[in-house]
């Protein structure tokens, strides 16, 4: 479980630091630069992702894995799961962005981890206890409570919105299954799965949505700009939330992974007032306890525990 925290709170360092970025002239300067700016640092971080990751795995001579698992059945497989969690899953959850807003987006999207310990049990046959999926659910309201904020209006279209905010829960739930699939049937090393997943994403941004959108031109202009150390500072956190979480998935599963994976959103809020020097209000103190402890009860076998703790007794 130790592994699926680690991932949690270097996610919510990237996250943090990543707000910092956009909040930078080069990502408001323009219309077009506000409607580009999330694919553009998406397509950024995972590529300067890619790169931790290449430097790692060279440090850890361990290269020649990947393109041997390339070339394989198991290769494909984390492909495809990199290719359904980042341009389907964060393009749909960007698509939701643009059009309900933030708020809606984050409250909907915060259910993948429901539809992930769903699909892990078909296709898996994990099995969750009743007070697991009672701290799956607290954990989830926390974080749907903890996001959503009322707003008059939407930026966009309703009926998109909603789509986008489905695909990305599908995605992403969908992306933890197929990877922990590939880990437990192939011996595929999870860190050869993350570097696989990270490149996979940034090719893809890079070979497919930015042409799509016209933005290589923007995507220069920020590479050049001072927002770019801080999303190389947070693509290279992000490199480190993808090494715990692929590993939390390979040893606990992806739906306690995911239970654990989605703190995130209550590590955030620390880290927030470290660096940002954010108040948090009692809302999200109280919100943020719920998600922790949700998550422990979520990810741990409460009952094996009592009863090994009765036969140390």
């Amino acid at each position: 479980m130790i592994w699926g925290f680690g991932a949690a709170l270097t996610w919510a360092l990237d996250t943090v630091i990543l707000s910092v970025a956009l909040a930078k002239g080069v990502f408001v300067s323009t219309p077009q630069a506000i409607a580009l700016a999330a694919f553009v640092s998406t397509f950024l971080h995972d590529a300067g992702s890619a790169v931790t990751a290449f430097v790692y795995m060279a440090l850890r001579r361990k290269l020649k894995d990947t393109l041997a698992i390339l070339k394989t059945r198991a290769g494909l497989v984390i492909m495809g799961a990199a290719l359904i969690g980042g341009p389907l899953g964060m393009t749909g959850y960007v698509i939701s962005v643009n059009n309900i807003g933030a708020s809606y987006a984050a409250a909907i999207s915060a259910f993948f981890p429901a539809w992930g310990a769903f699909l892990a049990a078909i296709a898996l046959k994990e099995r969750m206890h009743w007070f697991q999926w009672l701290g799956l659910i607290a954990c989830l309201a926390a974080v749907a409570v903890l996001g959503y904020t009322p707003a008059e209006g939407i930026p966009g279209n309703w009926t998109v919105g909603i789509i986008g905010a489905l695909a990305c829960v599908l995605g992403w739930g969908t992306e933890a299954v197929v990877v922990d699939w590939g880990l437990r049937n192939t011996a595929v090393d999870n860190e050869v799965a993350m570097q696989i997943r990270q490149t996979t994403s940034a090719l893809a941004y890079a070979a497919i949505i930015l042409p799509v959108l016209g933005g290589w031109g923007f995507a220069t202009d920020v590479l050049g700009s001072d927002a770019m150390p801080f999303v190389a500072l947070a693509g290279a956190s992000g490199t480190v939330s993808y090494l715990c979480y692929y590993r939390a998935i390979d040893l606990i599963g992806a739906s306690r992974a995911m239970a654990v994976n989605i703190t995130y959103s209550a590590w955030a809020i620390p880290i927030s007032l470290i660096i940002l020097g954010s108040i948090p209000d009692l809302k999200g103190v109280v919100c943020a306890i719920v998600i922790i402890l949700g998550a422990i009860c979520a990810a741990t076998d409460v009952r094996s525990m009592l009863g090994a703790t009765s036969q140390e007794a």
